[in-house]
């Protein structure tokens, strides 16, 4: 059976669509499909506060801070122990490669930390509107 020459032509754009899509996908940056994504590595007491150590990337142009927050675990309401910190968004390298970063956390005030303290551990990314994306948490021992 011959094929006809509209279908050798329908075939042929078929093929060359499929070259084109297959070229735009190969030569695209692998990491253009990453997410903005936070790991928390490390949180460790440093006084006053804690210091917290994490994996982070983001997408070129992105205008978020990086946030830490931390409290203490199996207090009671009168004995709560917080802290927070963050990175400035232009203190951040967004260019879709993982990047580590230190986030020094100041206590709130009466808030105090020591040695074998149970903390939970929380980051995030914050924008100018106030939403919050990537949240990873983690209990650790001080």
């Amino acid at each position: 059976m011959t094929s006809s020459r509209f279908a050798r032509r329908l075939a042929g754009a078929a093929a060359a669509a499929l070259v084109i899509g297959a070229g735009a996908l190969a030569t695209a940056p692998s990491a253009a499909a990453k997410a903005n994504l936070l790991a928390i590595d490390k949180v460790a007491l440093h006084t006053p506060g804690l210091q917290v150590d994490v994996t982070y990337s983001c997408d070129p142009g992105m205008n978020h801070q990086l946030v830490a927050n931390a409290s203490k675990l199996g207090t009671s309401a009168h004995d709560e122990s917080d802290a927070a910190g963050t990175i400035k968004v232009d203190k951040l390298v967004c260019d879709y490669n993982s990047h580590a970063a230190r986030v020094s956390l100041r206590p709130s005030a009466g808030s105090h930390f020591a040695k074998g303290d149970q903390v939970k551990v929380t980051v995030f990314y914050f924008d100018n509107d106030g939403f919050s994306y990537a949240r990873q948490e983690a209990v650790a021992g001080l």
